[in-house]
């Protein structure tokens, strides 16, 4: 689990580096052809991580219901992130990963709900969801890359 870990620190530095090259507006900007953007992609990441570890463990997460809600899968921006929202997003990249590692080494993950992603990957325990996020993440890494080439 540690290298799991390491590549999913690894591409969460390479997201926070784009937060930091990119204006807000960037940021905030749906190109032309795409259903969302480079901040939604972001925080997607963290949100999706959450519902995958803790909630599918019958754990209670690390961000609020209202973060999960605006950034879970079948949503897409409604309104634009302010500069704040942003700043906490970044932090939420390390705090999240560095508490479910803590959490996972201190064994609190006991039970979990199967479940079956949109790519027919079916997830029966925390270790097939913190693996899978792994792969997740990577995808939303390629997506925000084309976003940014097309801003």
């Amino acid at each position: 689990m540690d290298w799991i870990f390491d590549v999913i620190y690894k591409n969460r530095i390479l997201l926070k580096g784009i937060l930091e090259q990119l204006s807000l507006k960037e940021l905030n900007t749906i190109p032309s052809g795409f259903k969302n953007n480079v901040i939604w992609n972001i925080a997607h990441t963290i949100a999706t991580q959450q519902i995958l570890v803790y909630k599918l463990s019958g754990l209670p997460t690390l961000v609020s219901d209202e973060f999960i809600e605006q950034f879970r899968k079948g949503t897409k921006p409604e309104r634009e992130v302010t500069q704040e929202e942003v700043d906490n997003i970044k932090d939420l990249l390390f705090a999240t990963l560095e508490q479910t590692k803590m959490d996972y080494a201190n064994q609190i993950f006991n039970s979990y709900n199967e479940y079956t992603t949109s790519t027919n990957s079916t997830l029966t325990c925390v270790e097939d969801a913190i693996g899978f996020n792994c792969f997740h993440e990577g995808i939303h890494l390629g997506y925000i890359l084309a976003l940014k080439k097309s801003i």
